[in-house]
């Protein structure tokens, strides 16, 4: 077993550690080093009767079970079969909002460190384009890193738990319903989410599905004399990460005083004090309904 798990913690630095490794053909993808837990050897493995057909069995990482999903299946490409060289595949060990799951590569590649705004939008297409958040080159190369969060989602999609544990008086709500959110992150199956919270709660709010994008939102809103309230931000998107949004927010005089919650999938590694260096407020791992409702409501009140 090789461990990969990065020290990049807690510093408010733009730059990424990022894992390449190929699916299908020569196409290389990418996932974000502080992701992953390990990599280990692929082993045949026997499938569970009734499961997702992406999941193609279950591993142990040190006596712990956890699905294992052919990644390249969950994207839409070409499956991984028994009658394949299968003398090179791997299985990454990752952990992304509060679980742990394997995903099945073709390939591995190496580490790469580079810096978000190297990271672009992936083009508007089908396929399986709709599963990527951001693009960039490495050697002349196209790399695309992958919407894990949909992938998750979709294989092994959470309970539902909204409209559970939230209990608001309507003088508070009303208070609330005048305040306006900002919500920001490249993942659209993220943004799906926090919108149903915010919907729970009856609160207007925007979208933007990066930091630049969002910069700019918040300029136009300026300049026509509105407001945001509180800020919900992603800390890994393309072209501008969510720090260098929280950096850039406090430093505008007419916007420093907008809550900022970073909301991730780095499950144990974003703390309060870390996002505190960075500028912003509070800082909350991905995906419980209950606890972001809860973050948004705190977040308004003191806004």
């Amino acid at each position: 077993m090789t461990s990969v798990q990065s020290q990049l913690v807690g510093n408010e630095k733009s730059r990424q550690e990022m894992l390449l490794f190929h699916l299908a053909a020569h196409q290389t993808f990418g996932i974000n080093v502080l992701k992953i837990k390990e990599i280990i050897p692929y082993e045949r493995l026997n499938r569970l009767p009734g499961s997702h057909p992406a999941i193609v069995g279950i591993a142990r990482l040190r006596g712990s079970p956890l699905p294992v999903i052919d990644l390249s299946q969950a994207i839409g490409m070409q499956p991984v079969t028994e009658n394949q060289d299968l003398s090179h595949l791997s299985i990454i060990i990752s952990e992304f909002n509060r679980s742990l799951q394997g995903f099945l590569v073709r390939r591995v590649q190496r580490i790469i460190t580079l810096e978000w705004k190297d990271i672009l939008p992936p083009p508007k297409a089908t396929g399986h384009f709709s599963y990527i958040t951001g693009v960039t080159r490495i050697d002349e190369k196209l790399v695309e890193i992958v919407d894990v969060e949909r992938v998750l989602n979709e294989v092994s999609p959470p309970v539902d738990t909204t409209g559970q544990g939230v209990s608001l008086d309507e003088q508070h709500l009303e208070a609330l319903r005048q305040k306006l959110v900002m919500v920001v992150d490249d993942s659209s199956m993220a943004r799906k989410q926090i919108g149903r919270t915010l919907d729970m709660i009856g609160l207007e709010y925007l979208m933007a599905q990066d930091g630049k994008e969002a910069l700019d939102k918040l300029h136009e809103l300026q300049a026509d004399g509105q407001h945001v309230d509180l800020i919900i931000s992603d800390i890994e998107m393309p072209e501008m990460d969510g720090y260098t949004l929280t950096r850039e927010v406090r430093k505008d005089q007419d916007l420093s005083s907008v809550y900022i919650l970073l909301h991730t999938s780095l499950a144990g590694v974003v703390s309060n004090e870390n996002a505190q260096a960075s500028g912003a407020d509070a800082a909350l791992t991905k995906f419980v309904t209950e606890e972001l409702a809860e973050a948004v409501v705190q977040g308004l009140s003191q806004s």
